[in-house]
């Protein structure tokens, strides 16, 4: 069963890559008594994810702190290293959105988004999802109705239910 608006986004472990190489994010301590967005993809680099679902977060970015959101966070299975180097060459960091890895899919699998498909190399792997969560209570969630579409949950979308 996958997450739901009104539900708690569990308190997980991710990773990023800090000045001293990876580090651990508690969730919880991100998300409490913050506005925050985050959007899950399948993978850093891929073809959907790199074209069209980072680059609308860039580019909404800003306005989505009008409308009082504090932090925005990408979160993919990937290790912090390769999230780290697509938040680089994407120019997601400079834009302010924290690129957090999922490696083991922990989080993914906890919130019931996890999906695999071996054929094209993508296992245990996150489907796309938008969400919005106020002192992390999911308030607004976007999913994806179709493998491999990426209309649902761009930033725009997400930015007009804000």
């Amino acid at each position: 069963m996958s997450i739901s608006v009104g539900d708690r986004l569990p308190d997980a472990t991710l990773l990023r890559f800090g000045e001293n190489g990876p580090e651990q994010v508690p969730l919880a301590q991100k998300l409490r008594g913050r506005k925050v967005v985050m959007f899950g993809l399948p993978g850093a680099f891929t073809r959907t994810c790199d074209a069209t679902h980072l680059p609308s977060f860039i580019r909404t970015r800003a306005a989505m702190a009008d409308k009082g959101v504090e932090e925005v966070i990408c979160v993919a299975v990937n290790d912090p290293f390769v999230m780290a180097a697509w938040g680089e060459t994407s120019g997601a960091t400079a834009a302010g959105i924290a690129m957090l890895g999922d490696p083991a899919a922990t989080f993914t699998r906890a919130i019931g988004l996890d999906f695999s498909v071996p054929a094209i190399g993508l296992l245990d792997r996150c489907q796309r999802f938008a969400l919005m969560a106020e002192d992390g209570i999911v308030k607004v969630l976007n999913l994806e109705e179709e493998g491999g579409a990426c209309k649902l949950t761009v930033g725009e979308e997400l930015l007009e239910k804000l």
